[in-house]
Parts: C-alpha cells; sequence; structure tokens
C-alpha cells in the first residue's frame, strides 16, 4: 500500500502538527514502510483461528475465601492518632 504525502500532510493537518517538507517527506517514507508490514498480515490465512484477546490463555489464581474474624473496632480506633465516635478524625484537605 503506497502512502502519498498529501495524505500525510492532511493527517499531519488534523493532528495539529506543522511538518516542513524534509519532514513530511521523512513521515511518508515511515508510513509508508509500517503500512507495507501491515499489509504482509492480510497475505496470512486465518481461516478457522479463533479471535483471542491475550496471547496467552490467562486465568486468575484466587485464593480460597475464608472468613475470619476481623480487628475489633475499638482496637482499630486505637491504632490512629485521633478519633471521635466511630471513626477516625483527620486533618482537613481542602
Amino acid at each position: 500500500m503506497r502512502i502519498t504525502s498529501k495524505e500525510v500532510e492532511h493527517v499531519a493537518h488534523l493532528a495539529r502538527l506543522h511538518l516542513d517538507s524534509e519532514e513530511l517527506d521523512l513521515m511518508t517514507e515511515q508510513l509508508d514502510t509500517i503500512l507495507s508490514y501491515v499489509a504482509k498480515l492480510e497475505e496470512l490465512d486465518t481461516d478457522g483461528i479463533e479471535p483471542t484477546t491475550h496471547a496467552f490463555s490467562i486465568t486468575n489464581a484466587f485464593r480460597e475465601d475464608i472468613i475470619e474474624t476481623s480487628l475489633d473496632q475499638d482496637k482499630a480506633l486505637a491504632n490512629g492518632p485521633d478519633h471521635s465516635d466511630d471513626s477516625f478524625v483527620v486533618p482537613r484537605v481542602i
């Protein structure tokens, strides 16, 4: 697939990029190389291949959920510098 400098200039305009003629030629050449690599992918026979979201099958290794007793509220509040009733007192952020 060949890309023209006019197309590159149009995309640069949309991206609000200002390219001089040297940069425009360089970008045209580089984008043409990239698109030629992408065009090679079209040669692959992908019939019968399922679409995937990952290259490898990924499964989460979750541990068993075991219910345990939690920290007593009074003990938890004792760990903070200041508390009021059933919550920690912290400095105002704003």
